[in-house]
């Protein structure tokens, strides 16, 4: 809906200028209304409110630009011409009046829709404050009154109907008071332009660095606008210069279209600056021109001679580099103000290291400075991470993924970072096409990257940490997560298991106590029963306390308890333990618990035939391994199981770490380490 409604209004205006010019062709004189000038710049307006609007519909710029773009067409295009064409073909025409009347304040609304409130609401469609809502709906009431006293004056419509045409709708007796009003509500209304255009100050002053480039852009449109409309030529009639003007006047709402939709945002300043190089360069032609052939040349009577032509080119072709070098100096002067010399960047620098060594904010200070100290489009500072080169700052902050490089070897353009011989990162910078970096500017880069070598150690050095404690509570949460899940299935053990067994060894008891003294027999026959499923449950309570902390571990060591229980393996285990006594019990466990583990692994996935443990104790480490010849996988490119990672997460616990060898069709090896 809001964009047919959106197309409509871009139609409207269209139609409008259609119907002009179609009653300029009738009449036989063509459109009168500024012609080129005017139809550029409100078709400017209503295209760029098409595109906000379609893009952004909640930002009520869009549908101002529309509404004055339709407003336009019907009231300066449609309604003018047709009240000129009847004036020149029919002055008797029905309706003709009523059209220059109309014209004559419709335009009011129209002019401050364009001139005000674009600049209160721009960029986001809000006001600065609410403190401004006061001010708009006062703006609102200015406009009405305004409109009425354009209105209701004594206008005379002669010069648009081509008759004596006094206003018809005139109150006569109030007509003097419009007339005053109209003038003092003007200039109202200039003040009302003033407070608008402050509120863009304002609204500069408060805004963050994005807020700050959209404002930037209707700046440069509004300046040149100024400047323009300050030069002499534009007063001229016809030409070059109407072509020239229309396009100028079409500056600011392109200039708050790319503003709005982000197009190209933060390039304002490589505009501003190639259009102060050009102007630079445009006026030391001119001068050079203009004071030898055409000075030097009415001065010797030879006005126009070709050999000062010659003579003023030679001048510009010498002169053009060094002009054009001063020009960019002038303009990164405008634009940057005075930029710190490269030992004022150093000593900044320096002076900030000190203040934070978080990555998130120490690194983005390192990319502004450089792009800062050496005037560039945009600064890098990458970190080497494994085999690579990731961005980890960047100044400006676009939103753009991070690039990521290959380390080695270093690519062109970025300047290593080192410390102590070892590649900690890279700075990197990006100038605006068409320049390169000076000796001095180089030279603060190198001093930089020289500089940076510390902090990007502590930063690395910061950053394992971080990933170190994260993969610490990681492992925290899956050994809690498993010790849930033994005690969940301890529980159904004994609940399913010995529980079952003890209810229904209580339950055969008492039957062969009701039956002593009267079936003796039986009786006998039961409690010979009742023995042995005893002995059955005491064994599965045995079993199941071996699963919790088996005794035999505690009594005879690792090599006995793992010995027990490779007997009662389902293939066959060979355990090689030679003399490596006794260690802390929390680590002779963590070692039984993820031997057994092995062995179940190996028991349920490898298809092998054997296995052997070996225990080995050296230098105050205890060490085992798990050996099979079952078939093996890519150990390379599989990465930890749920059983696997219970292991690693066991023996970080005490210290350990483990290790996993494997091979398609050789077998696989579990190693662990413990320092006791």
């Amino acid at each position: 809906m809001r964009a047919r409604l959106a197309w409509g209004l871009w139609a409207l205006g269209i139609a409008g200028i259609v119907v002009a010019v179609a009653f300029g062709i009738a009449d036989g004189k063509g459109a009168q209304w500024n012609g080129f000038t005017q139809v550029v710049a409100f078709f400017a307006v209503g295209t760029i409110g098409l595109v906000v609007a379609r893009h952004q519909p909640k930002n009520p710029l869009g549908w101002i630009y529309l509404a004055v773009w339709a407003g336009a067409g019907i009231v300066f295009g449609a309604l003018s011409e047709f009240a000129r064409w009847a004036a020149i073909t029919n002055a008797a025409t029905p309706g003709a009046t009523l059209a220059a009347w109309i014209g004559n304040w419709v335009w009011v609304p129209i002019f401050v829709l364009l001139v005000t409130f674009p600049f209160l609401l721009f960029p986001d469609g809000h006001l600065p404050s609410p403190r401004w809502r006061s001010f708009a709906w006062a703006t609102v009431a200015l406009t009405v009154l305004w409109t009425m006293s354009f209105a209701l004056e004594g206008h005379d419509y002669t010069d648009a109907l081509g008759r004596p045409s006094p206003n018809p709708y005139a109150i006569q007796g109030l007509v003097p008071f419009f007339d005053g009003a109209r003038l003092v509500l003007g200039l109202l209304f200039i003040v009302v332009m003033g407070a608008a255009v402050a509120s863009l100050v304002l609204r500069f002053r408060r805004g963050n660095r994005e807020e700050r480039e959209q404002i930037k852009w209707l700046m440069f449109a509004g300046a040149a606008t100024v400047i323009w409309f300050g030069l002499p030529l534009q007063h001229g009639n016809g030409g070059w210069t109407d072509f020239i003007q229309g396009f100028v006047l079409a500056l600011i709402p392109l200039s708050i279209g790319v503003a709005i939709l982000k197009y190209r945002l933060y390039d304002i300043d490589v505009v501003i600056r190639k259009t102060v190089v050009l102007g630079v360069l445009a006026v030391f032609i001119t001068l050079v021109y203009v004071g030898i052939v055409v000075g030097v040349g009415t001065a010797v009577g030879s006005s126009g001679n070709p050999v000062l032509s010659g003579i003023a080119a030679a001048i510009v072709a010498l002169a053009f580099q060094p002009v054009r070098r001063w020009g960019q100096r002038l303009a990164n002067l405008l634009v940057y103000g005075k930029r710190a010399t490269p030992y004022e960047v150093l000593s900044e620098f320096s002076s900030r290291l000190g203040e934070a060594y978080d990555p998130e904010d120490v690194l983005p200070r390192m990319a502004r400075i450089l792009a800062d100290g050496t005037g560039s489009k945009r600064a890098d500072v990458w970190l080497h991470v494994g085999e690579t080169l990731r961005v980890a700052a960047r100044w400006p902050v676009t939103g753009e993924p991070m690039d990521e490089i290959p380390a080695e070897p270093l690519p062109p353009g970025l300047v290593p970072v080192r410390h102590r011989d070892a590649l900690l990162g890279a700075l990197s910078v990006q100038k605006t096409p068409g320049e390169s970096l000076t000796p001095n500017e180089s030279k603060l880069v190198d001093d930089l990257a020289a500089q940076a070598g510390l902090v990007l150690r502590n930063v690395a050095l910061t950053e394992q940490l971080r990933m170190r404690l994260e993969e610490l509570r990681a492992s925290r949460q899956r050994l809690v997560g498993a010790q849930d899940e033994e005690r969940r299935k301890i529980e159904r053990n004994i609940h399913d298991g010995a529980q079952q067994q003890l209810v229904a060894l209580a339950v055969k008891q008492r039957l062969a106590a009701s039956l002593i003294g009267k079936d003796d027999e039986r009786a006998s026959v039961m409690l010979g029963e009742l023995h042995s499923q005893t002995n059955a449950a005491l064994d599965d309570l045995r079993d199941l306390a071996r699963g919790i902390y088996p005794p035999l571990l505690a009594d005879r060591g690792l090599a006995a308890a793992l010995e027990a229980q490779a007997r009662k393996a389902a293939l066959p285990v060979t355990v090689e333990a030679d003399a490596i006594g006794r260690f802390p019990h929390e680590v002779e466990a963590t070692v039984y618990f993820c031997t057994l583990e092995a062995l179940n692994n190996v028991a349920k996935y490898a298809g092998a035939t054997r296995a052997t443990v070996r225990l080995a104790n050296g230098n105050g480490e205890l060490r085992f391994e798990v050996t099979d010849d079952g078939r093996g996988f890519d150990s390379t490119s599989t990465g930890y199981g749920t059983g696997l990672q219970g292991m690693a997460d066991r023996l970080a616990a005490v210290g350990g770490e483990l290790t996993v060898r494997s091979a398609p069709g050789v077998g696989t090896t579990i190693a662990g380490t413990v320092r006791a």
